[in-house]
């Protein structure tokens, strides 16, 4: 078996590299249950959910977990972002009805925004993310 088809793990939050790096490294929350990401994503301001769902089956992933701050380093910091896992993952995905992972799952004071699945060239991300933070928020239903 060749290194390439052995996918890397680590002994740290995540149980892989890349994601261990933006929470040890960059400081995103992990979150792991549906009541603390619920409570992340009320808070005031934009935030970024990054749904990477099986790093191990998803080949776009890691490289979404690359891209991310490097995003918000490029939106400077109008948004702050998190790492969703286990059942944190799944209530989100249930709760916007998008499953494609990995995503990116923009929200302000707990509403959905919009979402960018898949990898994207940087001039999508470039292009859609000011449209998605210029979304008004959405008002909760009547």
């Amino acid at each position: 078996m060749s290194l390439l088809a052995t996918p890397p793990v680590s002994n740290g939050p995540c149980g892989h590299p890349l994601l261990d790096r933006l929470v040890e490294d960059q400081g995103y929350p992990h979150l792991q249950t549906p009541a603390e990401t619920e409570a992340w994503i009320s808070r005031e301001g934009a935030h970024v959910v990054f749904l990477p769902g099986d790093m191990a089956k998803n080949l776009e992933a890691p490289d979404v977990a690359v891209v991310l701050p490097e995003l918000r380093m490029a939106f400077q910091g109008q948004f702050d972002c998190a790492v969703a896992q286990g059942d944190a993952d799944k209530w989100v995905r249930d709760t916007i009805e998008m499953h494609k992972t990995p995503n990116l799952a923009f929200f302000r004071e707990g509403r959905l925004l919009s979402c960018l699945p898949k990898v994207r060239d940087w001039s999508d991300y470039m292009a859609r993310i000011p449209q998605i933070l210029a979304l008004a928020t959405p008002t909760p239903d009547a």
